[in-house]
């Protein structure tokens, strides 16, 4: 028999959100990790605000909807509230009622930026961490290092002269300038950004030039899991510099590929008593890494495992939107490149879990 086509006449619904998402959802466990970690910042939460006045957005929801965001690919905080108002999931895991107002996007935004001052990704991805270390998902003593290019918001047309003497060939559209660079050598010690003065001009063999950050990770090698990671200006020291400091207070192995594979890098290793398991870089110069290192059975094993550092890479730039940077400047491109790491630490903390 066939049904009715019957208007949807209801006004009231008795079922809340929590009854709507299904017992084995994937991001019911990834809620509760949330949870636990959010509790842990609370009192930094408390510094952050002002005992009196208008109540602002709760920091507890601000992340849950920045995480959906991460997670979901949603492009831009207007279709994240879009999202939020009429869908019933991602109101569960923000914690909002069927009912409940959604915020302005602008509202929104402003109190992201609150959240940027105080540092939260970072704490946020340590609480993270820390469950991650409890439950003994994590290696102390092998590790992999590498970096990535997070291309800037910032097109070479906004790229001025540093002394003030740019030229343009036409002013007819201020927005999107017609600029000629024919015969004109640019380079950032010449040139700069407009639109974002930290991005810097990065050329990579066979690929085009391009405004770009330089986001650096240091992997556990056991589970693949990211136990640091920072963000900087794009130049050819950053990523070994950046492995240093990443390194501080750790000791044991460390994978990285040839791009490492320099002299002054692996004695600075060995100065910290960490093991430098480097790629060997055999194009045209002597290698910093000899059979003191690669004679062990642990350098091969290094070698396999630091190929995983690129899962990380290829998740927060297909998934987590980091392929092109929505945001300018170090500060906050560095807050979602941190914030992007914990989301990722999350979807494999689950993975792993549900595995055993």
């Amino acid at each position: 028999m066939r049904g009715g086509d019957r208007g949807q006449s209801g006004m009231f619904s008795y079922i809340s959100p929590e009854k709507r998402v299904p017992k084995d959802h994937p991001l019911r466990p990834i809620r509760a990790m949330v949870d636990r970690a959010l509790e842990d910042l609370s009192p930094r939460f408390d510094a952050l605000y002002a005992k009196t006045g208008r109540p602002s957005i709760a920091p507890e929801r601000l992340l849950r909807a920045l995480l959906l965001q991460v997670l979901y690919t949603v492009r831009s905080e207007r279709q994240l509230m879009e999202q939020l108002d009429y869908n019933l999931l991602f109101r569960w895991f923000v914690g909002l009622a069927a009912d409940d107002a959604v915020w302005d996007a602008t509202v929104f935004t402003k109190n992201r930026d609150r959240l940027l001052a105080g540092d939260v990704a970072q704490a946020f991805f340590e609480a993270v961490l820390s469950q991650a270390k409890a439950k003994r998902l994590l290696s102390a003593e092998h590790f992999t290092v590498d970096g990535t290019l997070i291309e800037a918001w910032a097109s070479q047309k906004s790229l001025v002269r540093r002394d003030g003497s740019d030229r343009r060939d036409s002013d007819d559209d201020p927005g999107n300038p017609t600029v000629n660079f024919r015969g004109e050598k640019r380079s950032n010690e010449t040139h700069v950004s407009a639109t974002d003065p930290e991005a810097r001009l990065v050329k990579r063999k066979g690929e085009a030039s391009r405004m770009a950050f330089l986001g650096h990770v240091l992997m556990e090698n056991r589970n693949g899991l990211a136990v640091d990671g920072v963000l900087t200006e794009a130049d050819g020291y950053a990523e070994r510099e950046a492995a240093l400091e990443l390194m501080r207070n750790r000791r044991g192995t460390l994978a990285a590929d040839r791009g490492y594979d320099a002299e002054a890098f692996v004695g600075a290793l060995r100065e910290r008593g960490v093991t430098p398991h480097v790629a060997q870089n055999t194009t045209g110069r002597a290698s910093a890494i000899d059979g003191r290192t690669t004679r062990h059975p642990g350098y091969a094993e290094s070698q396999r495992k630091r190929k995983r550092v690129e899962e990380i890479f290829g998740w927060l730039k297909t998934v987590a939107l980091l392929r092109k940077t929505r945001h300018r400047g170090v500060d906050r491109v560095g807050w979602m490149f941190t914030f992007g790491l914990a989301a990722y630490n999350l979807i494999r903390m689950r993975n792993l879990l549900e595995a055993t």
